[in-house]
């Protein structure tokens, strides 16, 4: 940890603590390019992109930030070399066992969000032992969209209402926004104040499409590996100067 990053152990005397949103998504965008400006693989900029993560995540917990969700690894990244692919699984795996005694000092509650069936069965099963393991710490909510898409996610939740609609299970009346949203991978979470995205990308690349709805949207031109504290500072700092109106007027 840098000597600025100390410093900023401590929320930032400038943001407002009952201003802080709920919950932050944030798009990882850049790895690759960060890789190639340093003259390295690919791989070593996702390696480097966990290490920028992981202080994010307990940026968070420090700062007072109760739900942090990571877009991991979409439906679309399957279309990446096949060698990239092999190493993203296999560091996700190896990350996660790494990790989970450190996940539980600190109270993290991990979820893994997306259509998990079609990971690596190695992968599937330590997904599901530090859920388990995780499941009733209350410090943060970390959320790993993997395998994720946000259309995807929105038509298995169309399918699914439907079959209990036909079951005679639920009636097309009731159905509403919340009974909409308890049928989505994210179900029990609030939905997102504030969407990071890096590397200056201006697209939300079918993450949490309808999650997001009303979510404060931040771009910045830095790349994932070299967003650390201090730019999630300013990113805090965008948003507190945001008129959070939800559609409304104020008066």
């Amino acid at each position: 940890m840098t000597a600025n990053q100390t410093i900023l152990r401590e929320l930032p005397a400038d943001l407002k603590r009952d201003r802080l949103p709920r919950h932050v998504a944030v798009i990882m965008d850049g790895n690759g390019r960060w890789a190639k400006k340093q003259g390295l693989p690919r791989i070593m900029g996702h390696r480097r992109g966990v290490d920028a993560l992981k202080d994010i995540l307990r940026c968070c917990k420090d700062w007072g930030i109760g739900a942090l969700t990571a877009y991991a690894f979409s439906t679309e990244n399957w279309g990446r070399p096949l060698e990239e692919v092999d190493f993203l699984m296999t560091l996700f795996e190896r990350v996660l066992r790494q990790e989970l005694k450190e996940m539980m000092e600190e109270n993290v509650q991990i979820q893994f969000v997306g259509n998990l069936d079609a990971l690596p069965r190695s992968l599937q099963n330590e997904i599901r032992s530090s859920m388990e393991e995780t499941r009733n710490n209350k410090g943060i909510q970390f959320r790993v969209a993997t395998n994720y898409g946000g259309r995807q996610e929105i038509l298995q939740a169309c399918k699914t209402i439907a079959t209990k609609v036909q079951q005679g299970l639920l009636q097309p009346e009731d159905i509403d926004e919340s009974v909409f949203a308890h049928h989505l991978y994210t179900a029990g979470t609030c939905d997102p104040d504030l969407l990071i995205r890096t590397s200056g990308e201006m697209r939300i690349s079918n993450f949490l499409l309808w999650q997001v709805a009303y979510a404060e949207i931040y771009v910045t031109d830095t790349l994932w590996p070299d967003f650390d504290r201090t730019e999630f500072h300013h990113a805090l700092a965008a948003y507190q100067q945001r008129d959070r109106r939800f559609g409304k007027v104020n008066q």
